[in-house]
């Protein structure tokens, strides 16, 4: 230790050994260094002992604590009274003004055998002045379907011609009143088909529901005029049958286009359910129906399209015909006034 000690003093005590530090150079390839300015905070030059007072004063100020009350009132000031919108109310569905029940309280839903027809009924239909449910419907189509219907007739106009046009609606007539009595006759059980008219029975449309008619027992009515006593209207329906086990009014209908759900057939529910009203109100039918049936059917013969109606989808659609039929009782009214004067 002694020794080490006295190295260190002799080391000290040399003028001969001396480390001199070399000053620093620092070597650069581009004038940016020396050419780039200092960047200048601008608040340094803000006269600070101007606004200290301010400042001192809004870092010593101590308001009020805010609640949702204290900033709902500044915003008042600020930007007025809140101004409340009330929720859009939604549009009420019309309610007939004369209420009348789809079904009949005097009528038995079930089945007697010792009332209802051996044979189904065909009652023929007459014409008078009572109108008919295919007169109501037509007199009180909406602007839009009257709209679009006009279209079609124009567009099929311009393609086949007036004459053609008028070919085209009679084939069109023909062949769903063939249709009707094709299935006619496969519902009766007395089978009146013609010779002639068998190869109706190979047409697509009686091929189209083939599906269908597996499923219809205990035929009721063929083709039979029905009058609602107390409403006063008419009409003639295709068939009342059981299909898969409950009574229905069933209607036929012809399409060339597919129609898979019931909004596709328009007007059609609420034919059937007029119907369904009118058996329901009529003396020469005993028996009581609670649903509906439309089968749509296709000339190509691909399976048709059966939309069952149950007793509530019936009610509904028994509140809009009802409607129906006030607005041409208005209608019929009105014109009857300016008749006289």
């Amino acid at each position: 230790m002694k020794v080490f000690q006295t190295i260190c003093r002799q080391l000290q005590s040399s003028k001969t050994l001396f480390v001199e530090t070399a000053p620093r150079v620092v070597f650069s390839t581009s004038s940016y260094l020396w050419g780039r300015k200092k960047r200048v905070n601008p608040y340094e030059q803000v006269d600070q002992e101007k606004y200290s007072d301010l400042v001192r004063s809004v870092l010593s100020f101590r308001g009020h604590a805010r609640t949702p009350q204290s900033l709902f009132e500044e915003d008042a000031l600020l930007y007025g009274p809140v101004s409340k919108s009330k929720a859009p109310k939604q549009e009420e569905e019309a309610v007939p003004q004369n209420w009348f029940p789809l079904f009949n309280p005097e009528k038995s839903i079930k089945p007697d055998p010792a009332r209802d027809p051996p044979v189904p009924l065909k009652i023929p239909f007459q014409r008078n002045a009572i109108p008919s449910v295919t007169r109501v419907l037509q007199q009180t189509m909406t602007s839009e379907q009257t709209f679009y219907l006009e279209k079609w007739r124009q567009r099929m106009i311009l393609e086949l011609g007036e004459d053609g046009f008028a070919e085209y609606t009679s084939n069109m007539f023909l062949q769903g009143k063939q249709f009707h009595g094709a299935l006619e006759s496969i519902l009766s059980p007395q089978g009146n088909l013609k010779e002639r008219d068998e190869s109706l029975l190979e047409s697509g449309y009686v091929q189209s529901v083939q599906h269908v008619l597996k499923d219809i027992s205990g035929v009721r009515a063929l083709e039979s005029a029905v009058k609602h006593e107390t409403l006063q209207y008419v009409g003639l329906l295709d068939c009342v049958a059981n299909y898969q086990g409950k009574l229905c009014v069933i209607d036929w209908k012809t399409s060339e286009k597919p129609k898979p759900f019931i909004r596709n057939t328009f007007d059609n529910p609420l034919q059937v359910v007029a119907y369904v009203g009118a058996v329901n109100h009529d003396a020469n039918y005993s028996f009581q129906v609670q649903c509906g049936l439309i089968v749509v059917a296709y000339k190509d013969g691909s399976p048709a399209h059966p939309h069952f109606m149950d007793a509530e989808l019936c009610s509904q659609y028994w509140a809009k015909w009802l409607l129906r039929l006030e607005e041409y009782t208005k209608k019929e009214k009105s014109q009857n006034i300016q008749k006289l004067d």
